[in-house]
């Protein structure tokens, strides 16, 4: 079953991707530079993980914790 049709995988993938492409732009600064296109959806959510990682960090507290027990 794919991650769109799945609610709870679709918000891993969500999750992953948001913490992925901040560590990217912390470690890497120029591979996130360009705002619009494609690249621009990874920008946005670098942004996303930026500015709202203390909600980002419990999200993934609270996937793992569901992952691991359900």
């Amino acid at each position: 079953m794919s991650a769109l049709f799945n609610f709870h995988s679709f918000l891993t993938v969500v999750l992953l991707v948001i913490c992925t492409c901040t560590y990217l732009k912390l470690q890497f600064p120029s591979t996130l530079v360009q705002k619009t296109g494609f690249r621009g959806f990874f920008w946005k959510a670098s942004r996303i993980g930026e500015r709202l990682s203390p909600w980002v960090a419990a999200g993934c507290f609270t996937m793992g914790v569901s992952i691991i027990f359900f």
